[in-house]
């Protein structure tokens, strides 16, 4: 057997430009390259990622070009219908079968091979699957041809964009981002293309296509079953004698797995016959389950599926990863709010939005990986994909099983697209026209998601449900199997043949929820009652009437990256900042440039109701300075949008879904890391709020709070708090100790009473720790800056920001192939009255004694450059093969000043080389992973921070280290 992906080598002409058939380009007349009709093509990919390629088109994403590019409604969808051409070695045994396979073409396509046609039906989200056996050429080269054509209904976009522009698009079975969002601009092909793999695989005679995997559990999940059903279709015009064989293992250490079960069963096939057949149950004592993440470990069983024929052999096989876990969820009765549970244990859903990776759906697997782990670092348990986005991929769930992340899957429906848009902008609740196709769509989209652990819920679409007889057959499709319904009692094992087997269903283990906007989230009947989308007070999400409703589905913010994105994705003339207006009530109404307007901007102040929150920091003086205080405000907003939430949890609250994680281009709104991969600040503070256990402040009620959402109950803890001041003292200090933390809930602790002192500071800073008292180890820790009542934080500005406070750095890094590896312990040399020097001995890893470094000290009031001092530090790296202790060591750089007081927002990032080259250039290495990122010191505390990237080929990486009041650090990382 053998597997092709055809993920290379294509070329692309307008078809237009092409006068030839299909047939001829198969046959006599295939293109010989690129020439200038026929260029290179990407697929998977689109019409607009195949001519960026060939920089026939500006890049849309960067400033205003996208306005640039033609748009299908005025140029017509001929000019977006393309041929699409590659080659591909493949020759025939006696007895193989081949099988040609497309997992997502968009809209329409019709496919040539060596002169043969196969017209595939419309649909961007249903697999194809085409018989190619007899379309071989005997000497093994073949000739593949593809034209491939747009929605029939691209929409146009109105001159005021809107949501959707004007929603034709809905009428097709389409993603509808594409027309723009008030997130998003207009997609010009509307993702006319193969935007999804392309497949060449051989069988013998008989094929499996399409298992179901399912895992029933009893006994407190001591005891499970896995369930398993499949088709098998016979090519072949003869009966065949197979033997089917069932095989489950799991990893036990590195690549070595531990087979548990194996069954075999003999059966016969009917010639030119297609059968679901159904393996008797696997019985599992104890297996390993799968969790969310922040829960436990997300164990995977490998399941294997291979059938024999006589005479023949191994005639095809089939592999998965499988984790046993059983998802249910409730409307709990007294919140309103949907509460899932995962293995009988309840989850505080802490997750947000998802649209898509990338608006042009370049979904390559390193981005995928990427996306995914910075989401379980954010230490979420849910995404949402949302209902005018994709069916995601399963490389998508593939990374959700491996990091824990619960995924709730839409169909492609929205409100604004599908009958609840404004007037005079219709829509109708009853399309897409073809409501077959729909279905057809959704059947093959659940075959192809359903075996995947993290996926825990369908629901019909976004803030609307599907027309009314779509809706009924997607509850018929998805209605679930009595062991999965959390109305009856829990099954007992006697019921195992008292049903049908769980794996005979289309799903049949996973609530089907026919619209966002019903049944436990939101109001829960469909009213608009998710939101608010706009910058909020930080305290206002602590107050009872704030959000009344359980479980909120779409609560957003602002999201403003750094200033290296911003000079990446605008020309410099869009580098300029909001105007401030001031208005006669006192508020200020921020005014962006054109560009940033283009690109979404959400301002930092809401007129009437929050001041400017980036003005509060003081007015900012070029770009660099907004774009470091909008981290500030990105930070406390979204850590305050969090903790809000889960003070209130199960008392108020099941869950919170954050629109949105990310954006598909380049905006300048929700979202906790860029188009590029750089987290903002927003990203470090959600990340502190989501943490399984965790002490916070209500902002709201100023009683300090410890979160713990595991299953464990923590005893003999203590939460101390310590308040500092901008001269580096600590005037309060109070302490709870022997403190017992049942499971699954929030408790209040102590009150602050520091702002209601004698002679309060108008801004002062609070540090809360966690600890375990029985090991002296920090559990959670958490930094404040606060101002007074009516005040502001314009005192962090002058005196304060101009000291440079002295710091340790201490770096250790190790490069294995081209992953790169740093540990950094950044200690806060200053001394304050009431400083707290045992903090970093308290706070898990620590450098060893092994390797050797070296104490130099080092002044970096410039970047260090030094060769004589890089020389001896390079030496002490490890070399490129990993090995043990030898040759690795410590960069230490020291700088004494003589200032005290707290090191405040310090942040890392990793550079190419030497920076200041041409304005514009982007030299920043991303994705880069951190442990901990803008964070703050008081004196003689230390923290470590764990850094990952992988090193591009002939690059010399700079690790930077920056803050609101410390002398910058440039240090190379360069390996002799």
């Amino acid at each position: 057997m053998q597997s092709l992906k055809l993920n290379s080598n294509w070329l692309a002409a307008r078809v237009g430009d092409v006068q030839w058939t299909g047939e001829q380009l198969t046959t006599t007349n295939p293109p010989q390259g690129s020439s200038d009709k026929w260029m290179e093509a990407v697929v998977p990919g689109t019409i607009l990622t195949t001519l960026l390629r060939n920089k026939l088109i500006p890049d849309p994403f960067y400033g205003l070009e996208n306005e640039n590019i033609v748009d299908i409604a005025d140029a017509g969808r001929e000019y977006y219908t393309f041929w699409f051409f590659t080659k591909f070695e493949l020759t025939l045994k006696e007895h193989m079968c081949a099988w040609l396979q497309f997992r997502g073409i968009n809209y329409q396509a019709e496919v040539f091979l060596n002169g043969h046609k196969q017209l595939l039906p419309k649909g961007m989200f249903r697999r194809h699957m085409v018989d190619i056996t007899n379309w071989l050429n005997s000497n093994g080269s073949n000739l593949l041809a593809v034209l491939v054509h747009p929605p029939d209904h691209p929409g146009r976009i109105p001159p005021e964009g809107g949501q959707g522009g004007d929603h034709n698009i809905a009428k097709d079975v389409t993603t509808q981002y594409v027309e723009g969002w008030d997130w998003m601009c207009p997609i010009r092909d509307r993702n006319t293309g193969i935007w999804d793999e392309v497949s060449v695989f051989t069988t013998g005679p008989v094929k499996i296509s399409d298992p179901h995997l399912v895992g029933s559990f009893f006994d407190n999940f001591k005891r499970c079953y896995l369930h398993t059903s499949t088709e098998i279709t016979n090519a072949s015009s003869k009966s065949l004698n197979c033997i089917l064989k069932l095989q489950a293992s799991i990893e036990v250490e590195g690549e070595i797995c531990l087979i548990e079960h194996m069954t075999e069963q003999e059966l016969v096939i009917g010639g030119a016959t297609t059968i679901m057949y159904t393996f008797p149950p696997l019985f599992f004592y104890k297996p390993q389950l799968w969790w969310p993440n922040g829960m436990g470990e997300q164990a995977l069983y490998k399941v294997d599926i291979i059938i024999e024929v006589e005479g023949y052999g191994e005639s095809d096989s089939w592999s998965h990863l499988f984790g046993f876990r059983k998802i249910e969820s409730h409307i709990d009765p007294s919140t309103g709010g949907r509460l899932f549970s995962v293995n009988g244990q309840p989850v505080f859903i802490r997750g947000g939005n998802w649209i898509v990776s990338d608006g042009l759906l370049r979904l390559s697997e390193n981005r995928y990986r990427s996306d995914i782990d910075f989401h379980a670092d954010m230490n979420f348990n849910m995404i949402r994909c949302w209902g005018g986005g994709i069916s995601e991929r399963p490389e998508f769930y593939q990374n959700c099983d491996r990091r824990g992340l619960l995924v709730w899957q839409e169909f492609w429906i929205t409100g604004d697209n599908n009958g609840r848009s404004v007037p005079p902008s219709a829509s109708d609740p009853n399309w897409p026209l073809d409501h077959q196709l729909f279905l057809t769509c959704a059947k093959d989209t659940i075959k192809m998601l359903r075996n995947y652990a993290s996926l825990a819920l369908w629901v019909g679409g976004n803030e609307q449900h599907p027309a009314p007889d779509l809706n009924k057959q997607l509850m018929k499709d998805l209605q679930l199997h009595p062991f999965f319904q959390h109305s009856l009692p829990p099954p007992t094992i006697g019921s195992i043949t008292t049903y049908v087997d769980p794996s005979r269903y289309l799903d049949g283990t996973r609530i089907y929820i026919q619209g966002s906007l019903w049944d436990g989230f939101a109001k829960g009947n469909g009213d608009f009652t998710d939101g608010p989308y706009v910058i909020q007070n930080p305290e206002d999400f602590f107050k009872e009437g704030f959000y009344p409703y359980g479980f909120n589905p779409e609560v957003g913010s602002v999201g403003t990256p750094v200033a290296a994105t911003i000079r990446a994705t605008m020309p410099s003339e869009a580098w300029q900042l909001p105007q401030f207006a001031r208005q006669p009530d006192g508020y200020i109404k921020e005014v962006p440039n054109s560009t940033w307007d283009y690109h979404k901007y959400i301002p930092y102040s809401n007129p009437g109701t929050v001041h400017d929150q980036i003005e509060s920091y003081g007015e900012p003086k070029d770009l660099d300075d907004f774009c470091g205080k909008a981290q500030l405000v990105n930070y406390v907003q979204y850590r305050a949008l969090m903790e809000g939430w889960t003070s209130s949890m199960w008392t108020k609250y099941t869950g919170v879904l954050i629109w949105k994680n990310l954006n598909p281009w380049t905006a300048l709104r929700g979202q906790f890391y860029d188009h590029l991969h750089d987290q903002t600040g927003g990203f470090f503070g959600i990340r502190l709020a989501c943490e399984p256990v965790h002490v916070q402040l209500n902002l709201a009620t100023h009683f300090v709070e410890v979160v713990n959402t595991t299953a464990t109950v923590l005893t003999n803890v203590s939460v101390e708090a310590t308040v500092w001041d901008l001269d580096g003292v600590c005037p309060y200090h109070n302490v709870a100790e022997h403190l017992t933390i049942p499971s699954k809930l929030t408790i209040r602790t102590f009150e602050m009473q520091y702002a209601n002192s004698k002679s309060p500071r108008p801004v002062y800073f609070l540090l809360l720790r966690l600890s375990d008292e029985s090991n002296k180890t920090l559990i959670s820790r958490n930094f404040y800056w606060i101002h007074l009542p009516g005040g502001n934080y314009k005192p962090l500005e002058g005196i304060f920001k101009s000291r440079e406070i002295p710091l340790r750095a201490r770096i250790k890094g190790t490069l294995t192939g081209k992953s790169f590896e740093v540990t950094v312990q950044i200690t806060n040399l200053s001394i304050g009255v009431g400083s707290v020097t045992q903090v970093g001995q308290e706070q898990g890893t620590h450098f060893t004694n092994s390797g050797v470094f070296y104490d130099n000290e080092v002044d970096n009031t410039k970047d260090i450059e030094s060769p004589a001092l890089l020389s001896k530090l390079w030496k002490h790296f490890s070399p490129k093969d990993r090995r043990p202790s030898a040759g690795s060591g410590y960069i230490e750089i020291e700088n004494m000043t003589g200032y005290s007081g707290v090191a405040f927002w310090l942040h890392f990032s990793v550079v190419s080389g030497k920076e200041g080259g041409k304005p514009g250039v982007d030299t920043r290495i991303l994705p880069v992973y951190y442990s901990q990122n803008y964070f703050s010191l008081v004196p003689g505390e230390n923290i470590d921070v764990e850094i990952k990237f992988d090193l591009p080929e002939g690059v010399v990486p700079h690790l930077i280290l920056e803050g609101w009041n410390i002398k910058r650090i440039n240090v190379p990382l360069q390996f002799a």
